[in-house]
């Protein structure tokens, strides 16, 4: 896998995110982290989104006023988009790994 098609795959990643409603938490370019700090940056909002789902599904589940089940879903669904495509993200990367060591030197 090269560098490129690990960079394809982060800009999935972010129109996810916008699609999503999920907007990212540092607006600072991948640059100035590399790619250690931008895949952190995503694992942050993929486990935010967890966070905010099961609060608002908690929410209605004790029946507070204002939370409806169609929000709760939406919600949901959204952290399940995000979780799958970090889920993907982490097969490609095992992937590009092991055809890293598997170069023959």
């Amino acid at each position: 896998m090269s560098i490129s098609a690990i960079e394809s795959v982060l800009q999935q990643m972010r129109a996810t995110a916008v699609q999503t409603g999920i907007a990212p938490q540092a607006a600072a370019p991948a640059e100035a982290g590399g790619f250690a700090a931008e895949l952190k940056r995503s694992l942050a909002n993929i486990s935010g989104a967890q966070r905010q789902a099961y609060a608002r599904a908690e929410s209605f589940e004790l029946g507070k006023p204002g939370v409806a089940l169609n929000d709760v879903m939406v919600d949901m669904q959204k952290a399940n988009v995000a979780f799958q495509t970090g889920l993907q993200v982490r097969n490609r990367l095992v992937t590009a790994y092991q055809e890293v060591m598997n170069l023959q030197a």
